[in-house]
């Protein structure tokens, strides 16, 4: 694509809105090339009255990703206003609704209707495009008042409007459907299956694909419960159908061709970029539909394109770390650091990967920097970054800066549409319990590591020489202590069988991985683990069945049971025994104290919703034969 941007025509008229495409082509190109700034210029010297179709809409997205990414409240606020900015000019370009009359001889009429496929056939190709946008700035503005939204019913009044989006993505969805199978004849070669009908503009596509197949991955993901509701007007999500709709943008699909760059279509890089979100970054709480291997695809195309590209540097960071190559991942993070200046609120995504990455090579002195940084400018979730720092200068046994962080983690929470955070919710608790029992927690690093995945991505011998030997340490000091004469009285101490599970749970989990990596690690050919995997097998089974034996005493950790069932479910499911793997993941399900002395658990145990979202996906995988 040309270094130089395109002529706009001026004045401008409506009727040849789409000619603008080629200009935001141009500007999406220069903010994937992390060239931020001037495509952020070139939108707004292109429309300085705010009146073109497109410009509005890539306006509106940039402020998105501005607004998201810094996560403060101006942000937000003016990232709201630039997508209703763009919510009216799809909405003047928009074909008109007939008079009253007309809508109700729509109910009897089809092609009267102001809904259906008859009324998107009758639109001009403007018209057509208008309504995409407007779902697309609906989309926008509906996400970003979730997050800005302080109160329930302004959540709820969000959910209605993506309801609004849903439906005409779907709407035209089934008008592209209906054109190729009842429009002129047109048969894709053996080669290029997933390349539809050119005679729909390639634009147009790219961006149904995207708003339709993003729709169907969003409910495909949603809860139980939250799915029943919006089963209710009638929304199911396909996960395959919606992988298969992003993937046709860029012809990714099995047997096809890689559409080139001259005949994408201008959304084609968004959807490439949902599917890596997807496949690296969602496919941390979900298997069903993960392919590793097919974004790795995705990947090497874009960052041969957009080599300086920093999302796309994420995404190879990101991969990296899937892969348990934490070292390769920090590389590629410093990259996408060393990419752009421009929108700083972008290297605190590398920060955060970077202190989980450190964690996974238990480089606890480099993570604590990071996690440092990120509490002195990140806005997201400064409880977490709080905590995070002080967690690792406990386990490095520097309690006195260590204990000022822990006393600020319960002020420094948010909630996001009337709702806590969950990982927020956690640090809290472990905070206090730091600070309850006289500057003392039992490995926060290490369960920090679990909690962000870093144990289930460090490389095998990462695990064996340092992670295991940590636990160990404090598992020696205990069972030291209770041989002593001082035993019962250090039974009796409050929050001793915590420790005692949970330094037991991480051993289980540490175990489990050096005896089955993670189905997508890639092993290095020298890699020296001193265990056979048998061994380590029944290392780990021991250490979770020493949680369920302890786990009725305990006192404040009740998460460490449920989620050492959860674990020891994906062990025997490794080992060949499915049966027993579903057995485990059924009590996880079930909702029974599986602790047995519940009474003491006030409410939900911590990081329940995510665990059963897991669960639910675990047991998916269990019926696909698919590792986990």
């Amino acid at each position: 694509m040309s270094t130089s941007p395109p002529s706009v025509t001026h004045p401008y008229d409506s009727t040849n809105a789409l000619d603008d495409i080629t200009g935001l082509h141009w500007a999406l190109h220069e903010f994937l090339q992390s060239r931020m700034h001037e495509s952020e210029r070139f939108c707004e010297q292109s429309d300085p009255q705010k009146q073109r179709l497109y410009f509005a809409t890539g306006l509106g997205l940039i402020q998105c990703v501005k607004g998201l990414m810094s996560f403060e409240d101006k942000d937000l606020l003016a990232a709201i206003n630039h997508t209703k900015q763009g919510i009216n000019v799809a909405s003047a370009h928009r074909k008109r609704p007939s008079s009253l009359a007309g809508r109700l001889a729509g109910y009897i009429v089809p092609s009267l209707s102001t809904s259906g496929t008859e009324w998107i056939a009758g639109m001009t190709p403007v018209e057509r495009h208008a309504e995409l946008v407007y779902a697309e700035s609906l989309y926008q503005k509906s996400l970003l008042g979730i997050v800005y939204s302080g109160d329930w019913l302004a959540f709820v009044r969000e959910v209605l409007n993506m309801r609004t989006t849903i439906s005409i993505y779907r709407q035209l969805g089934k008008w592209i459907e209906i054109e190729l199978t009842t429009g002129t004849p047109f048969n894709p070669s053996p080669s290029h299956l997933y390349l539809p009908d050119p005679s729909i503009d390639t634009h147009f596509r790219s961006g149904v694909y995207l708003g339709l197949g993003m729709s169907h991955l969003v409910l495909s993901m949603m809860p139980g419960k939250l799915l029943a509701l919006v089963e209710l007007f009638g929304y199911k999500g396909d996960r395959t159908f919606g992988l298969e709709l992003l993937e046709r943008a860029g012809g990714w699909g099995n047997g096809s061709r890689v559409v080139d760059k001259e005949t994408e279509g201008v959304r084609r890089p968004i959807c490439d970029m949902s599917l890596l979100i997807f496949h690296l970054v969602l496919s941390a709480f979900t298997f069903e539909g993960v392919d590793v291997h097919k974004a790795a695809m995705v990947l090497e195309w874009n960052l041969k394109r957009y080599p300086n590209g920093v999302f796309f540097l994420f995404g190879a960071g990101r991969l990296a770390l899937v892969r348990s190559q934490p070292a390769k991942a920090l590389d590629y993070y410093a990259r996408a650091a060393q990419a752009q200046s421009q929108y700083r609120n972008l290297h605190h995504i590398s920060w955060w990967e970077s202190a989980v990455a450190c964690l996974g090579l238990w480089r606890v002195a480099d993570s604590r920097a990071w996690w440092g940084k990120l509490g002195g400018e990140a806005s997201w979730s400064k409880a977490t970054y709080t905590y995070g720092e002080a967690a690792c200068l406990a386990t490095l046994g520097e309690h006195a800066e260590a204990k000022k962080l822990m006393e600020r983690v319960q002020g420094l929470r948010q909630k996001i549409a009337g709702k806590s955070i969950p990982v927020e919710k956690f640090v809290a608790r472990k905070a206090r319990k730091y600070l309850g029992q006289s500057n003392r927690l039992l490995l926060p690093a290490l369960e920090l590591a679990y909690v962000f995945h870093a144990i289930a991505h460090a490389p095998r011998e990462v695990i064996a020489r340092e992670m295991i030997p940590a636990v160990g340490g404090d598992v020696r000091a205990s069972e030291g202590a209770k041989k002593r004469k001082d035993k019962k009285k250090l039974e009796s101490r409050s929050g001793y069988w915590d420790d005692v599970c949970l330094a037991r749970f991480l051993e289980g989990v540490c175990w489990r991985f050096v005896a089955y990596p993670d189905p997508d690690a890639k092993l290095e050919p020298d890699e020296k683990v001193p265990f056979s995997p048998e061994d380590a097998r029944a290392y780990s089974e021991r250490a979770f069945r020493t949680v369920f034996e302890y786990g009725p005493n305990i006192e404040l950790d009740h998460y460490i049971v449920y989620y050492a069932h959860f674990e020891y479910g994906r062990l025997l499911a490794r080992s060949g025994d499915k049966d027993g793997a579903r057995t485990q993941f059924d009590l996880v399900m079930s909702g029974k104290p599986l602790e047995v002395n519940a009474a003491g658990r006030k409410s939900k145990y911590s990081l329940e919703n995510t665990l059963h979202m897991r669960t639910n996906a675990a047991l998916e995988a269990l019926d696909q034969n698919r590792l986990l």
